[in-house]
């Protein structure tokens, strides 16, 4: 592992979605998250986590085994509490020392090491580990995401779906009908946007998971190409379009990270009242906001890489 990073960066990520759904809501039948005020579509940013985690997961083990410390702490088709254990499974003198919030603390400050040092997922955005026998304490992470709304309204619309194939045995006996049915949710077009806050303070010292250059990179390209890792017919046409960085040359910043996200303007192109792809949109070109970014703050986008 590189040293942990030592400056701050802010980033704005764009994305859109045609004909899909990319962040389905429990609550809503599983139709597309929307702000019932104004209509424009949301995507949580557990969501946006999950695909980078995955694509890390997928980056990191195409030999078979995960790159050493490249490990994924939320994955699917493993609870958490396997994830706690193997600190005190693997750290000499901890087998035998779990004991939930009576664990001692320095032991928990080793079993908090080990997981930072293996699972990229904690490096980046923390995680609570107290929560089982096998007590990892906590961790603050230094990558922060927000949750990414739409510029425009979208409209969710519901797909009656068909099938030659029953889910039963019963169903087969029962009927004589010859399909069963199923529904769909989708948005026609929408293009979003999500925040996110990179703090050099806990990735470094005592008490930092250790984030570094090197796990940098990784996210930079899990941002870029993490919609290529979930494909399906659920979600459409899902693709980054940009991600604007802000790096600054200091660990506490040389702009406030609002102003920087203000430099770039994304409007609806003249003439269009229902966006239906990227081209309805003009979005501010890299060169116009390197010309007026404050001085100590270099601008880029990650995607162009």
């Amino acid at each position: 592992m590189s040293t942990p990073i030592a400056n701050r960066i802010d980033f704005l990520l764009l994305f859109d979605v045609k004909d899909g759904n990319p962040n389905g809501d429990p609550d809503f039948d599983n139709s597309p998250r929307f702000d019932p005020e104004t209509f424009q579509g949301l995507v949580s940013d557990v969501c946006l986590k999950r695909k980078i985690r995955e694509w890390v997961y997928a980056a990191k083990s195409q030999g078979g085994a995960i790159e050493s410390g490249y490990d994924v702490f939320v994955l699917q088709g493993h609870s958490l509490e396997s994830r706690q254990k193997m600190p005190y499974e693997h750290l000499a003198g901890l087998d035998g020392k779990a004991k939930g919030a009576k664990t001692a603390r320095s032991d928990v400050e080793k079993a908090r090491e080990w997981m930072c040092a293996n699972f990229f997922d904690v490096r980046a955005f923390g995680a609570v580990m107290s929560t089982t026998d096998f007590n990892c304490g906590q961790v603050r992470g230094p990558v922060q995401l927000t949750f990414a709304r739409s510029f425009d309204r979208v409209l969710s619309t519901e797909h009656g779906i068909t099938r030659v194939a029953y889910t039963t045995e019963k169903k087969t006996s029962e009927t004589s009908a010859q399909t069963e049915m199923g529904r769909k949710h989708t948005v026609a077009y929408g293009l979003y946007a999500a925040y996110g806050f990179i703090t050099p303070a806990f990735a470094g010292g005592a008490n930092g998971t250790g984030f570094s250059a090197d796990d940098l990179d990784v996210l930079k390209k899990a941002l870029v190409n993490m919609f290529d890792l979930d494909h399906s017919a659920a979600r459409g046409l899902m693709r980054t379009r940009h991600v604007f960085a802000f790096e600054h040359a200091s660990p506490l910043g040389n702009a406030q990270s609002g102003k920087l996200f203000d430099l770039v303007k994304v409007k609806r192109k003249e003439g269009v009242d229902s966006p239906r792809g990227f081209e309805d949109y003009v979005i501010t070109p890299l060169s116009d906001i390197k010309a007026a970014c404050p001085d100590g703050v270099t601008p880029t986008d990650w995607a162009e890489g």
